[in-house]
């Protein structure tokens, strides 16, 4: 075993883990999940079949990851955030093939309680703050917040803000970096010259 779990870990038949990865207290990790090398699952996670996590991603205590949920590498997800997977659930209603896929690309921050409505996008580095609930795609580096989630900024590949305009053009460093970044067309990417 390459991976580190808790003896209370609940890990079926199947799944595949990553080297590195740590497995804390009371996680169920179901049989068809792919799991990525160096990641860390903490208190109370549950992991379901047709999951997809990258490598070196944080998923923090009671966090669900629903099928149809992917997350590519180092995504973080906050202590309680929620995924869903079904757009209009009824306990009635059998819904299951009608899961909406969920993509978290490389480097977004989810924040604790978190909501993220099914068949929606998270932009490559995009930090969606505590307590937002998300409804729509967030672009890449966005940062949102508020019910539903709106941009409220721009955020560097550290996690600073960016003093950036919600659209049009500029240009910003990160405040612990340096690393610059600028605003064409209402898109936020590093500054490359």
């Amino acid at each position: 075993m390459t991976y580190i779990a808790h003896p209370t870990a609940i890990i079926d038949d199947g799944a595949t883990i990553g080297h590195g990865t740590r497995i804390w207290h009371w996680v169920h990790i179901c049989s068809g999940a792919r799991i990525g090398a160096d990641c860390s699952f903490g208190q109370n996670v549950f992991v379901a079949n047709d999951v997809v996590i990258g490598h070196r991603c944080k998923i923090q205590n009671n966090v669900s990851l629903y099928d149809a949920v992917t997350l590519e590498d180092d995504v973080f997800c906050g202590p309680s955030m929620v995924f869903t997977n079904v757009h209009n659930p009824r306990a009635a209603v059998p819904r299951k093939d009608e899961y909406r896929r969920t993509l978290v690309r490389k480097g977004a921050t989810i924040g604790a309680n978190a909501t993220i409505v099914c068949g929606i996008r998270l932009g490559e580095y995009a930090f969606v703050g505590a307590g937002a609930v998300v409804t729509k795609d967030v672009k890449p580096y966005a940062l949102v917040t508020g019910v539903p989630a709106r941009q409220v900024g721009w955020m560097s590949e550290h996690g600073e803000r960016l003093d950036l305009p919600l659209t049009g053009e500029g240009r910003a460093i990160c405040p612990t970096t340096a690393k610059a970044y600028r605003l064409v067309a209402g898109q936020c990417q590093p500054w490359r010259d």
